[in-house]
């Protein structure tokens, strides 16, 4: 299989393809499982409160991701500012939540990607980007032409449309999801999103058909697949067992999962006592027992700092 980035393969047409189906969903924007109806060329803004043109928080070499994406040089990471979800914890609540970034028009968001390049970055990883496709899509051509030739990466909540997946097949390389929640229950209470287990199961599915399993270069560095993210929360609200077992059991045994112990109540969590404190050591092994006993061998655990057991 080729280990070039897929979009190298659209020609003049398929780019023009793309963005025409990714223009379609922005207004009235359909471009999350929520389908508010924002009409945002028109200046409205849904839920996520995006607009009519990318806003990014910042773009620069990242060495904190997962190894094959950080690998030595790091990971161009480009953050984009608002989110379709509202966790009561989110850690970048000034980004997500209050908006803190500036507009990136195609041409400025083209050139952050070839600036990243230079600099030597492994990849481009945009992080949030579900509400922005359609400019992201846009700027991409803009950056080809300027010689861009690394992977992409679509370091998202996992909380996606499946006609906005489906624009990005060909286009994205390495997808990066979370995988938070095993019930509707706790994903309505600490991430106000409708549905968010089918949503989110449904999306993974399209992402692996596109993509597969996690492949490397002969340096370690992801080419091509599939990384999901599982946040081990307090309180068991992540239903660590019964998600890790799904995915074995629909996605693949052989998925790279990065297995998160570095919960912290941020933003609004101190008000929901469910998650008002971190994880404890027992909450987090008891997860990495379950990957161990389900054979899910690829991947990552932490050592971060945790809480005593209680």
């Amino acid at each position: 299989m080729s280990t070039q980035p897929r979009y190298l393969q659209l020609d003049h047409e398929g780019w023009k393809s793309k963005i025409a189906a990714a223009m379609a969903l922005l207004s009235p924007c359909r471009l999350c499982p929520r389908e508010c109806g924002a009409e945002r060329l028109k200046g409205q803004r849904g839920i996520c409160r995006a607009g009519a043109v990318a806003e990014v928080s910042s773009a620069n070499a990242h060495h904190g991701e997962e190894p094959p994406i950080s690998g030595e040089r790091g990971s161009g990471t480009i953050f984009l500012t608002h989110c379709p979800l509202r966790c009561v914890f989110c850690q970048n609540f000034p980004i997500s939540h209050l908006g803190n970034g500036r507009p990136a028009p195609a041409p400025e968001l083209a050139a952050m990607m070839v600036r990243l390049q230079a600099r030597g970055c492994h990849n481009i990883n945009f992080v949030t980007p579900t509400h922005m496709m359609p400019f992201i899509v846009e700027a991409l051509p803009l950056a080809v032409q300027d010689g861009f030739r690394l992977p992409l990466v679509w370091n998202c909540s996992g909380y996606e449309s499946l006609d906005a997946l489906r624009v990005l097949d060909g286009i994205v390389d390495i997808y990066l999801p979370d995988l938070k929640y095993d019930r509707d229950e706790c994903a309505k209470k600490i991430t106000n999103a409708p549905e968010f287990v089918r949503h989110n199961r449904a999306a993974v599915k399209e992402m692996y058909r596109q993509v597969g399993d996690l492949q490397l270069d002969e340096d370690g560095i992801a080419t091509r697949g599939l990384i999901i993210r599982h946040l081990v929360l307090p309180n068991g609200l992540s239903g660590s067992p019964a998600a890790l077992r799904w995915i074995r059991d629909n996605i693949s045994p052989n998925t790279a999962i990065s297995l998160m112990s570095q919960y912290f109540p941020a933003h609004k969590a101190f008000e929901v006592p469910e998650v008002r404190r971190r994880i404890n050591a027992s909450e987090y092994y008891e997860a990495v027992e379950a990957m161990e006993e389900l054979g899910l061998e690829e991947g990552w655990i932490q050592d971060e700092p945790l809480e005593g057991d209680e």
